[in-house]
């Protein structure tokens, strides 16, 4: 009794995760495709050569080439430094590093279908929020000897995560836009840039999914209740955003991964200033601050780990004060696909139709050298810091 009993709760966390992956399959094709068709006529080298000085255009730039790449945590960090090394200022790089994970394509698409519209509302206003306080907190101090320590530790290379993903550009630059989107080459790219992107993010979004699963079948909402302190609405609008980045931290979950673990707190009473603070914090999980301080040193990384997590933390209160002021923050609801199984609606034909497209890319993918280039992805990522910071493809 008790192995069957343990067999059917293993079965309904699994359940549970993939109905969670099943509602939000579409938006996370859809958004993968448009990440990569924008990367497709975005040059890195560009972005490199624009992201120089730490004034408002360098921010603002930071920003939209950001949101436009690839939403892997670990290729953004990666990509990071990169374009330090090539010229971009630091707080730049950074701040493109925030931008590449929070304000992202599939990220957005995954939330909205996910919680609902004013949690991508939330996430986008606290996400531009939030690297305002960084820009800001960087100008005033971030010291330029502290840099300069962070530069000689960059150029020693030390090896991260996803480091061959980073350095990846297919991108098209030569001809009219309409006529370089249209070309077998852009089809090629697009295909090889799509799965590059999940090649780098599966086994979050599996982890994610799978932790969810675990979270909503096995942890009674008593505990969340308590946790979140959701007795006392006022301390827990504070409580919240406080505890959201520390879960995220310790849940090792990155990128688009800790959107079901947000849901799943959300069901759990976390406060919307929370969700937010949480998802923000995919930069500041453990695996990420150890990569920061093989990259920038033990002292650099200790000052963004501390920076981020306050600017985090007040851009979730900050953003649920103001939708509370303005009467749109959402009452607290039990997130549906938690509730729900497939059935035959719009969500599974939509489904069926993205995966039908990536199975499209997915043989342009396999036809025009993609596994191959993987592969070279892979071990780039794995070789020395002069191998991997001059490999295009």
């Amino acid at each position: 009794m008790t192995v069957l009993f343990l067999l059917q709760e293993v079965w309904r966390a699994l359940q549970l995760a993939f109905d969670m992956l099943w509602e939000v399959l579409w938006p996370l094709a859809l958004g993968f495709l448009l990440s990569a068709a924008v990367q497709t006529v975005v040059s890195k080298k560009t972005v490199a050569r624009t992201l120089g000085r730490p004034d408002l255009r360098g921010v603002a730039l930071a920003c939209g080439f950001g949101a436009a790449s690839s939403s892997c945590s670990y290729a953004a960090v990666a990509l990071a430094r990169a374009l330090f090394r090539r010229g971009a200022a630091f707080s730049n790089a950074i701040i493109f590093e925030f931008a590449s994970t929070n304000l992202v394509f599939e990220l957005g698409l995954v939330l909205l279908v996910l919680l609902g519209w004013q949690f991508l509302a939330a996430e986008l206003a606290g996400g531009l929020l939030m690297i305002a306080m960084l820009a800001v907190v960087f100008k005033w101090t971030l010291r330029q000897r502290l840099v300069e320590r962070a530069r000689e530790q960059a150029e020693k290379g030390l090896r991260g995560r996803m480091e061959g993903h980073g350095e990846m550009d297919m991108s098209i630059t030569e001809g009219p836009f309409l006529r370089r989107m249209l070309s077998a080459r852009a089809l090629t790219a697009i295909a090889h840039t799509f799965y590059m992107d999940l090649a780098s993010i599966w086994q979050d979004l599996l982890v994610g999914f799978l932790v969810a699963g675990a979270l909503a079948a096995w942890v009674p909402n008593s505990f969340f209740h308590a946790l979140f302190l959701t007795g006392n609405p006022a301390l827990a609008r504070v409580w919240g955003p406080l505890i959201g980045p520390v879960i995220s931290m310790l849940s090792f979950v990155c990128s688009v991964g800790n959107v079901p673990l947000a849901a799943v707190l959300w069901n759990g009473g976390i406060s919307f200033g929370g969700v937010v603070s949480f998802i923000f914090a995919d930069l500041i999980i453990l695996p990420i601050v150890n990569i920061h301080r093989k990259y920038y040193g033990g002292r650099m990384s200790l000052y963004l780990l501390g920076v981020s997590y306050l600017a985090m933390a007040l851009a979730g209160f900050l953003v649920e004060r103001a939708f509370l002021a303005l009467g749109i923050a959402p009452p607290h609801f039990h997130v549906a696909v938690l509730l729900s199984h497939p059935e035959w609606n719009y969500t599974t034909f939509l489904d069926l139709a993205f995966l039908a497209v990536a199975a499209l890319l997915g043989w342009r993918f396999l036809t025009t050298g993609g596994p191959a280039m993987l592969r070279m992805m892979a071990a780039s990522s794995g070789s020395s810091a002069e191998g991997h910071q001059e490999h295009h493809h």
